[in-house]
């Protein structure tokens, strides 16, 4: 039986996660305090990995309430912490002396900052998939969970069962996750990130295409081949909120469900 095994958000976009064993969806399909959270630049651009390695070599905790964090350099031993309301000037006046340029914390409570605003639902991904991908590249499940950043992932499944969660472009595979209705919408192209270790931004030559050759090789026949024509070097699912008739919250332990293919 497929289940929900492992809910992970990360409060501020591109730095650490933090497991829960529940959460609440916002009404826009996002889960609550995911991403809630962003660095930018002077010009408004995201500091993120994507764009400065130096991000992976920043560690971060959260409260329970995620209104306070920490910061660490990776190597040392001192943790600064601030409250993400009270004290942004001075948690902006760290990082930007860390970062060596001036950094700004933005929040939005509404949607957060998702990857892909069309699908800004919980990323899915199944466990098995993870553990495929940390066999063949010689990681262990916690460095793979690190490197691709997936809210949600699935136990009791064959690997890469995520791939029934998608179907050719103009369509949506619904699922349930105990009371709450989900649809993925596509195979999330990866960027730069996975091919960083997520603690000290080394990178590995040439990941993409190894990745991208892998994933060809091994791709199921389940999955919808044709959302690959441009890359192969896609991986985790993107989703959206179904609200009518759904319930919002998430708990480890729900069961998952495929319901029905719909145009979208």
């Amino acid at each position: 039986m497929a289940v929900l095994s492992c809910i992970t958000i990360f409060p501020i976009k591109s730095l650490d996660g933090v497991e829960r064993q529940e959460v609440t969806l916002l009404p826009t399909g996002p889960i609550a305090g995911d991403r809630r959270w962003a660095l930018v630049d002077e010009q408004g651009k995201f500091v993120n990995g994507k764009r400065h390695a130096a991000v992976h070599r920043l560690r971060a905790k959260f409260s329970d309430d995620l209104r306070r964090v920490c910061f660490r350099v990776e190597g040392a031993s001192r943790w600064h912490e601030f409250d993400l309301e009270k004290q942004r000037s001075e948690l902006e006046g760290w990082l930007s002396q860390y970062f060596g340029f001036r950094v700004f914390l933005r929040t939005n409570a509404t949607i957060g900052f998702p990857d892909d605003v069309e699908a800004p639902g919980p990323t899915v991904v199944a466990e098995a998939s993870l553990r495929e991908v940390g066999a063949y590249f010689g990681w262990s499940l916690p460095e793979v969970r690190a490197r691709f950043r997936a809210n949600l992932e699935i136990s009791g499944t064959e690997p890469f069962w995520e791939d029934r969660l998608y179907g050719q472009a103009g369509e949506v595979v619904r699922f349930r996750i105990g009371e709450v209705i989900l649809e993925g919408t596509n195979p999330c192209r990866r960027c730069v990130v996975p091919s960083r270790n997520p603690w000290t931004g080394e990178v590995m030559p040439e990941f993409a295409k190894r990745f991208a050759d892998w994933r060809r090789t091994n791709l199921p026949a389940w999955a919808e081949r044709s959302r690959f024509q441009d890359t192969f070097y896609r991986f985790v699912v993107n989703t959206r909120l179904v609200l009518e008739g759904a319930g919002r919250t998430l708990r480890v332990g729900d069961e998952v469900t495929l319901v029905e293919k719909l145009p979208r």
